[in-house]
């Protein structure tokens, strides 16, 4: 769906793996859920915050609890979507994101 609203995407198995990533370019925006095998979206945000600082990140999940949401959000996240979320809602807050 992303691509086809003419987003370039790159897909990552883990939080580690992008982590990881060396040759593709930086991103303008992760969009990463919160569970997760392996670091979760909260721990990766924590070290997107010292790496990245002005890495525009998006949560989603399925599980929305409110202390999750508040923590995420108090961190700087932009958004926090829960499963299922609208199309029209994701490209919402990734227009948002990108104009920053």
């Amino acid at each position: 769906m992303l691509r086809s609203a003419g987003f370039e995407v790159q897909l990552y198995a883990s939080a580690e793996a992008f982590l990881q990533e060396t040759v593709a370019p930086k991103p303008d925006v992760v969009l990463t859920d919160i569970q997760m095998l392996g670091m979760s979206g909260l721990d990766l945000q924590s070290i997107l915050k010292t790496r990245a600082p002005a890495l525009p990140l998006m949560f989603m999940t399925a599980f929305p609890e409110d202390a999750l949401r508040k923590r995420a959000l108090d961190a700087g996240a932009i958004c926090f979507l829960s499963k299922p979320f609208k199309a029209t809602e994701l490209l919402y807050w990734i227009e948002k994101a990108l104009s920053a």
